[in-house]
């Protein structure tokens, strides 16, 4: 079977439609080539600490992607065949290799679908395939990928500055030593990563890790964390850590969107409760809420930028979690509601324009109804981009169009791909560039804005607001 060549558009994701489409082309060509600022992600710092060459393939390309295995799992590939690791460690005894033909004879799942740009986009610019991934190509390409691995062009440090990259955040629990951010700036090397402080492990009593981890959390700091008192100040403590260590934002994956202003006896109270192990479902939350207000009286303190990713049911597949352990796929959107969830947090902080609260969800009915209005009104409140199941081309195109009325350009942050896949990150910030180009284009086109306003958008959105927003 011959494969068919392997080929990207210069006009794709860009209008059909002649005159827009001459738009968007100028409007692109000023943000092409701009740096990329990456202020929220999941890639390892162990790669850029190291500079180790990546294995091969299968290691860089498929086992980290969580967007990649859960199509090939629902159609029934299982992890094992896959090689994905256990929750207990362990790991099928799969050569790499086999896992990749795998992947490569089920590579027309992805047809149409985000994953497959971003990944064409890798093996196009970034190893020079020029045929189609199936299974009649698949060795050429593991062999392509893995002998490229091996070489100086292609280790993390190499790619971080092929790829234009001027900052980047890594994602850390308040538990983690930060060993690889301080190798990095030991070494005197000058790509900038950096952190943000994700405190769930502390912060939600039905993680599965909970227990263990507030043990922790009071060793790391010396702090009596089984009281309200004490665990606030281990909070204080181990944010003013990250924040020496480059982190200028925090990141909450709260279940919903919910806040509270709880007297403090109450609070304490509550604190009493979780910690006894005793809490119900409703308390959880409550105690999740008052928690994402105590860290946002924390971030006026010491200037961190509030990040609030809710509105996930996690691990919705049992089996597969209690198998494989978190982040496989089994993510699920879940409704979410804002304007009332956010009020006590917004009643005791809202008009405090030092306060910065980048609020996410996988709810789009909320765009036009809530997010929007409210970051519209708000000079805490900024939304962050079309997110996760949204991050796609339609999804970032109905943000626009939802959005723009009531929330603006400038009450949005630009563009952050969320990514554990680092060789995805031009192509993802690629995509976004183009669908702002192309919706601006249609702008100009409508005489709804001035092509050198809409000049000045691009640029904004795909460089300057992410810069400002996370305070880089």
């Amino acid at each position: 079977m011959m494969s068919t060549a392997l080929h990207l558009h210069e006009d794709r994701l860009f209008p059909s439609d002649a005159t827009t489409r001459d738009i968007a082309r100028r409007l692109y060509r000023e943000v092409a080539t701009l740096p990329i600022v990456s202020p929220h992600g999941h890639t390892d710092p162990s790669w850029f600490a190291t500079n180790a060459p990546f294995a091969n393939a299968t290691e860089l390309l498929l086992v980290p992607d969580h967007y990649v295995f859960r199509m090939l799992y629902s159609q029934g590939v299982s992890l094992d065949e896959l090689g994905i690791p256990r929750a207990d460690g362990s790991r099928a005894n799969v050569d790499p290799r086999a896992a990749w033909r795998v992947f490569a004879r089920h590579f027309h799942l992805f047809r149409g679908t985000p994953s497959s740009m971003w990944l064409n986009h890798v093996f196009c610019e970034v190893f020079g395939l020029r045929q189609r991934l199936d299974e009649s190509t698949a060795d050429t390409y593991y062999n392509r990928i893995t002998d490229a691995l091996q070489t100086p062009q292609f280790t993390p440090r190499a790619l971080f500055e092929r790829f234009n990259i001027e900052v980047i955040a890594t994602t850390e629990s308040p538990l983690e030593s930060l060993e690889h951010h301080r190798a990095i700036v030991d070494s005197g090397w000058k790509g900038r990563v950096i952190t943000a402080y994700r405190p769930d492990p502390v912060v939600d009593p039905e993680h599965e890790q909970f227990p263990s981890a507030l043990q922790r959390f009071g060793e790391i700091t010396g702090e009596h964390v089984y009281t309200w008192d004490g665990y606030l100040r281990a909070h204080r403590q181990r944010r003013e850590f990250f924040k020496r260590m480059g982190a200028t934002s925090t990141d909450h994956g709260h279940p919903s969107a919910a806040t509270a202003n709880l007297p403090p006896d109450e609070a304490r109270k509550l604190f009493d409760t979780v910690v006894r192990g005793g809490a119900t479902p409703a308390q959880a939350e409550l105690f999740r809420a008052q928690v994402l207000t105590e860290m946002a009286a924390m971030s006026l303190d010491d200037g961190l930028v509030m990040q609030i990713h809710p509105g996930c049911f996690r691990n919705h597949n049992a089996g597969l979690f209690d198998r494989y352990g978190r982040d496989k796929g089994a993510d699920i959107p879940l409704r979410t509601e804002y304007v009332h969830a956010l009020k006590p947090l917004l009643d005791r902080f809202g008009n405090d324009p030092r306060l910065n609260v980048i609020l996410f969800t996988l709810d789009e009915s909320t765009y036009s109804r809530e997010l929007a209005p409210l970051a519209g009104h708000y000079p805490t409140l900024f939304l962050g981009p079309a997110w996760w199941f949204h991050d796609a081309p339609e999804g970032m195109w109905r943000f626009r169009e939802q959005t723009l009325a009531s929330g603006g350009f400038y009450n949005t942050i630009g563009f952050n791909d969320d990514t554990r896949a680092f060789l995805s990150i031009p192509a993802r910030h690629d995509v976004a560039r183009r669908i702002d180009c192309a919706f601006l284009g249609k702008l100009v086109a409508e005489h709804r804005m001035d092509e050198d306003e809409a000049v000045d958008v691009a640029i904004d959105l795909a460089y300057r607001l992410p810069k400002k927003a996370y305070r880089l």
